[in-house]
């Protein structure tokens, strides 16, 4: 799925991976474009006016992993995200959240809606987002979240950086 499969989770790696998206340039304009790694052709990244998108970590592949250990995966999940938030929330203070639901319906009904979020849709990353803004650097605003697009897949670690706000989309 990413170019992330097959890494161990670090939160080092993957908040030195959340500061050097930060620091890099910003495409001021066109459309979105999904990145991919030219060998495998699996997902590095997805760049659009304002903002990108990279998958910091991946888990393991859930096919055929059911209960207890599906849910084990998705608590080592969550517990991963926790240790990325925790960093974060000391280097820029207390985060918020922004729920993923709206976009998800907006998707589903072909509504139009900010590049960032189509792309978040576009890639099935429907994790809620835990938000820091405006950042020290030049007053972005930074995303992550964790989730996976349907019951088999790996769970996927994503960060977004933004120039524009992130904020929850109203109904």
């Amino acid at each position: 799925m990413t170019a992330r499969a097959g890494q161990a989770f670090d939160t080092g790696r993957a908040v030195s991976d959340v500061e050097t998206l930060l620091a890099e340039e910003l495409p001021t304009d066109g459309a979105a474009v999904q990145e991919g790694d030219p060998a495998t052709g699996e997902w590095t990244g997805t760049r659009g006016a304002g903002f990108r998108i990279i998958p910091i970590w991946e888990g393991e592949d859930l096919t055929g992993v059911y209960s207890p250990a599906w849910n084990e995966a998705e608590e080592a999940a969550t517990a991963n995200l926790a240790q990325v938030v925790g960093e974060l929330d000391r280097r820029w203070g207390p985060h918020r959240k922004v729920c993923m639901r709206v976009p998800l319906f907006r998707k589903q009904a072909g509504t139009p809606m900010p590049a960032l979020f189509q792309s978040l849709s576009d890639m099935d990353c429907y994790g809620d987002l835990t938000v820091w803004g405006p950042t020290p650097t030049e007053g972005r605003w930074v995303a992550v979240s964790v989730n996976q697009c349907d019951g088999d897949a790996p769970m996927i670690m994503t960060a977004a950086v933004s120039q524009f706000t992130i904020t929850e989309l109203p109904d």
